[in-house]
């Protein structure tokens, strides 16, 4: 997650990345009840954030919470990767796929795609954006 421009858990000093300790704290415990066993939206709400669970998986991906060029550690290596793994594990127990497919490189969006009839029309353009994307279906 992003505020302005900034990842959570961090602010803009002199054009440097610095830790918002009272922000950060919310992000430590945030790994310490996933990690204990609650679910994203639970771990998030724990902590005091109000968030869907792909905003807190997203958050809890982020590679630069264990620090790198610009931002501080804030989680250790080790905590990410448990963390990491125990999302793994999750998503096998529910028999949930993990990753791309097969002939799908990594970090790549899928090419093939066809449009199912477009029967409506809304006078809110994103209402009409909004249906448009549901339209779209992924060939396989």
């Amino acid at each position: 997650m992003r505020l302005n421009n900034t990842f959570f858990g961090y602010k803009i000093v002199d054009g440097r990345a610095v830790i918002h300790e009272k922000d950060a704290g919310k992000v430590r415990l945030l790994y310490k009840g996933y990690l204990s066993g609650l679910s994203y939206i639970d771990a998030a709400k724990a902590v005091g954030l109000d968030l869907h669970a792909s905003s807190v998986k997203m958050l809890m991906r982020n590679a630069r919470y264990t620090g790198d060029d610009f931002y501080p550690e804030i989680i250790d290596r080790t905590t990410f990767d448990a963390a990491e793994r125990e999302r793994l594990r999750r998503c096998s127990v529910l028999g949930k796929k993990e990753g791309q497919s097969k002939e799908q490189a990594p970090g790549t969006a899928p090419q093939h795609f066809s449009f199912r009839q477009c029967l409506k029309q809304f006078r809110d353009p994103f209402r009409q954006a909004e249906y448009i994307y549901s339209l779209i279906e992924r060939k396989a």
